[in-house]
């Protein structure tokens, strides 16, 4: 017989805007499912740099969204709301979320959540939905990706590098990336990347091209911005696209866009957490559809650098910000 339902929870607050201690346990009360929503008793919550951005006070929640960080969760489900018909109480699920995912119990839409894949831990688990929504949307469904062609990583050893590193090289695509030192193109290299760039020591846009015999790559994922802008119009080959996920510099940049005219380049971009819940759910379909049978086959997993407890969610944001993770950091409850 299923335990009852606890009020209150542990969530992790953000006391104020600020560095990584501004994050403390507190309790709370648990939320209740509303129409078309499941409550997941959390057995992990994935950390990826937009909670840093939220945490600083840079990324503000949506309107309706929890102010408690975390937007992937995997765990068990516990209560289910108004017409959810997919899932019941008892079910593995991992889920996007809108936030919430620090905690021991957190909210989804019942569109937004996948059966745990095949193979993985609770934490593993936890480390899939925001970053393979993320790179299934943004190479194969807006950057167009095809068998053949090269595609640029920038940050190819984060969890979204890691991820696109695979599901690429699983669809017939030859991969460079870049990634800030020897171990981390190593580690880049050893999940089947072509070439891996230190981009402290070495030009992406003069090894590229010369990796192309001067054709340049396709399709360039990139969540540098600042300067990168310019140099991944210079690296891209003619008909590329460059699709922006993330500003770790500038969202700014003092750019020569006539290259755009030469080159007939596409540049776009998207985020995910603002989207509406029909567009997330039809990724979630896609990413079920074409991810999880490469999971489940052994062929993809998602790359895991470390975990902590929930209450050291603190101490995941210092080791994140750190830029040392290869892979997915992710919190256990």
């Amino acid at each position: 017989m299923m335990t009852p339902v606890p009020a209150t929870m542990t969530a992790i607050a953000i006391r104020a805007p600020g560095g990584p201690e501004v994050l403390v346990p507190e309790v709370r009360p648990r939320p209740a499912p509303g129409p078309g929503q499941i409550l997941v008793k959390v057995a992990a919550a994935g950390v990826n740099r937009p909670d840093v951005a939220q945490r600083q006070g840079f990324y503000p929640p949506p309107p309706g969204a929890p102010d408690i960080p975390g937007l992937e969760i995997a765990g068990e489900v516990v209560a289910c709301g108004e017409g959810v018909k997919r899932w019941k109480k008892g079910d593995q699920v991992c889920a996007l979320v809108i936030g919430g995912g620090y905690a021991e119990y957190c909210l989804a839409h019942e569109g937004h959540t996948l059966p745990i894949p095949e193979g993985l831990s609770m934490a593993e688990a936890a480390a899939v939905p925001e970053t393979f929504f993320t790179v299934w949307h943004n190479v194969f469904e807006r950057g167009r990706l095809q068998k053949g062609e090269t595609l640029l990583v920038h940050g190819g050893s984060s969890g979204i590098g890691t991820t696109a590193i695979q599901l690429a090289k699983n669809f017939g695509a030859r991969v460079i990336v870049t990634a800030g030192s020897a171990d981390k193109c190593e580690a880049c290299r050893m999940l089947g990347a072509d070439l891996a760039i230190d981009y402290k020591t070495q030009d992406f846009v003069a090894l590229t091209k010369s990796a192309t015999d001067g054709h340049g790559a396709d399709l360039i994922l990139d969540m540098v911005g600042g300067d990168y802008i310019e140099r991944n119009y210079e690296a891209a080959a003619v008909e590329g696209r460059i699709v922006q996920i993330a500003f770790l510099r500038s969202p700014k940049a003092t750019v020569n866009f006539s290259r755009i005219m030469l080159k007939r380049l596409t540049h776009t971009g998207s985020t995910l957490r603002s989207r509406s819940d029909a567009d997330k759910a039809a990724i979630a379909r896609a990413v079920e559809q074409h991810a999880w049978p490469l999971i489940a086959a052994g062929q993809v997993r998602p790359v895991m650098d470390k975990t902590f407890r929930l209450a050291e969610a603190a101490a995941a944001h210092a080791r994140m910000e750190s830029s040392q993770h290869i892979g997915k950091i992710v919190l256990t409850v």
